[in-house]
């Protein structure tokens, strides 16, 4: 957008939709990635975009005296859901399909470029920024309600509008499940992915799971996960798992907020006294996933480096929002340097990491120790971090419609994480790209890991960059044609298996090279 927004305001979400169809239609106009499951996907977007545009946004244009923009908005609507039949019902290389492409895509750039570069600063500043917020919400509850397919001749705005999705989104998503289409809408028909790679998100797509961008938290948490999609090929393979390890435990060590949170301890077969320890952090955006669902990584990482892993399930979002999450994760490191010995480990031997938050988490952590002048760790490893809360470079358009993490899905994150919290931008905590050559210098010796397929390549890039520039020993690893959440899924990802190989080298370099202190 032209002008500030928060994550959850409604024209936010509205540029994000409008972010991962525009990339779509670009993949469509390359001739790359499979042109019918495309197709497929933006007809689902657009179904749920437009209705809760109809049922939310526009009412409330009338209201604000934005008439003409209403009934130019709503034409515009009816004549895509028009075209999004016609492509439903014939297919690709047809000529009625070819048509009905060629007129939909310059027509929805003409509706986008209406509604960001007018309409909707228009609307923010008639309707008043504060109402953004809560309209957002009555956005993406419209969109559970929504009809997954277009319904040209439905009523399009009030009550009559509602109930007709109600009665038309069972039987769409019937069509959806006889037809296979729904085995499709959540992998990555873009042709960028390696072959493996493929086969995890399509693994994950055929398990079914409902966007968890526009879900309530407690409905996303039980949609099938990254984890499940490897655990599925796998399966399908024939292959054993999980990975073993020495032993596995379960411990309840402190939080921050004077309760408890669960620290599961990896050991490696043979543990000895004096083994180097490290502390993994797991992701989902502070609101999804949990210590399980990175447990491949762990073992992984045990495995391969011989040393103590220990992650802490920390309190997630919107139970407890920023900065609840990076306050037990300091918590747990300080209690796992504390009770190294009775861990096994060497408290002078401590490596951190993470994944996505969790490698935002291990270098805050970093941070927060070195400046109140604590040991810290002798070398961290940030796998895709989230280092800024801007949508940041070029990633954030070529990678919008990444699976398993889009835009949208990454703005659902920081809206439920720092609700309440707008600071929470600016902290140094979250803002790692602002940090000072002063503060870049605390870091330890550090890898950074990227992969193409994701929105947060370009400020993981970033980070590595300015990290390298402060004179800080920084690796940078870029894998291509592979997603978000990779790392873990060295099962059945070759990649996977060299980015573990790469972690596990670096700590394992770090570990004999000694101690650091800040």
């Amino acid at each position: 957008m032209s002008y500030p927004t928060q994550p959850g305001d409604i024209d936010h979400l509205i540029a994000d939709d409008h972010a991962i169809v525009e990339r779509q239609f670009q993949h469509l106009e390359a001739g790359r990635g499979d042109r019918r499951t495309l197709v497929d996907q933006i007809g689902f977007e657009l179904a749920l975009h437009a209705f809760a545009e109809e049922t939310v946004l526009y009412p409330i244009w009338l209201e604000v005296g934005m008439e003409a923009e209403n009934e130019d908005a709503r034409g515009e609507h009816d004549r895509m859901k028009q075209l999004l039949v016609t492509l439903d019902k014939n297919e690709p290389g047809e000529p009625e399909f070819e048509q009905a492409l060629a007129e939909l895509i310059p027509l929805v750039r003409h509706h986008v470029h209406d509604e960001e570069d007018e309409e909707l600063a228009e609307f923010r500043a008639k309707a008043g920024a504060e109402r953004m917020a809560e309209l957002g919400k009555q956005f993406l509850a419209a969109k559970r309600q929504a009809p997954t397919a277009a319904h040209p001749h439905a009523p399009d705005g009030g009550g009559a509008e509602k109930v007709v999705g109600a009665l038309t989104k069972p039987i769409d998503q019937l069509k959806a499940a006889v037809t296979g289409k729904k085995k499709r809408l959540a992998t990555d028909p873009s042709g960028l992915l390696d072959p493996q790679a493929q086969a995890i998100v399509d693994a994950h797509s055929e398990l079914g799971p409902q966007p968890f961008e526009i879900l309530e938290p407690a409905q996303a948490r039980k949609q099938p996960g990254p984890d499940d999609a490897v655990k599925k090929v796998m399966a399908d393979r024939g292959l054993d798992g999980p990975e073993p390890v020495g032993s596995v435990q379960d411990l309840q060590i402190p939080d921050a907020a004077g309760g408890e949170q669960t620290l599961r301890v990896y050991q490696p077969e043979g543990v000895q006294p004096g083994t180097p320890i490290i502390v993994w952090i797991h992701g989902g955006g502070w609101v999804l996933f949990d210590i399980d669902t990175y447990d491949a990584s762990c073992r992984g990482l045990v495995n391969k480096t011989g040393a103590i892993v220990v992650s802490p399930d920390y309190r997630r979002a919107p139970e407890a929002v920023f900065p609840a999450s990076h306050d037990d994760v300091l918590a747990a490191y300080r209690w796992t340097v504390s009770n190294a010995a009775e861990l096994g480990g060497d408290p002078s031997r401590v490596g951190i990491g993470g994944e996505s938050v969790g490698g935002n988490m291990a270098a805050a952590t970093v941070l927060q120790l070195a400046q109140a002048g604590e040991q810290v760790p002798v070398a961290q490893v940030c796998v895709y971090p989230v280092t800024t809360a801007d949508q940041f470079g070029e990633s954030m358009e070529d990678a919008a419609d990444g699976r398993p993490l889009n835009r949208a899905l990454l703005s659902w994150m920081a809206m439920h994480a720092f609700e309440g919290k707008p600071e929470a931008a600016t902290d140094p905590r979250i803002a790692l790209l602002d940090w000072t050559d002063e503060q870049r210098r605390l870091m330890p010796p550090t890898l950074v890991i990227t992969d193409e397929r994701d929105v947060l390549r370009s400020q993981g890039q970033q980070f590595a960059q300015d990290l390298q520039k402060a004179g800080v020993a920084t690796t940078h690893r870029y894998y291509e044609g592979v997603m978000h959440e990779f790392f873990g899924a060295s099962a059945v990802l070759d990649k996977a298996e060299q980015a573990q190989q790469e972690a596990a080298q670096h700590f394992i370099t770090a570990f004999n090279a000694g101690s650091v202190t800040a």
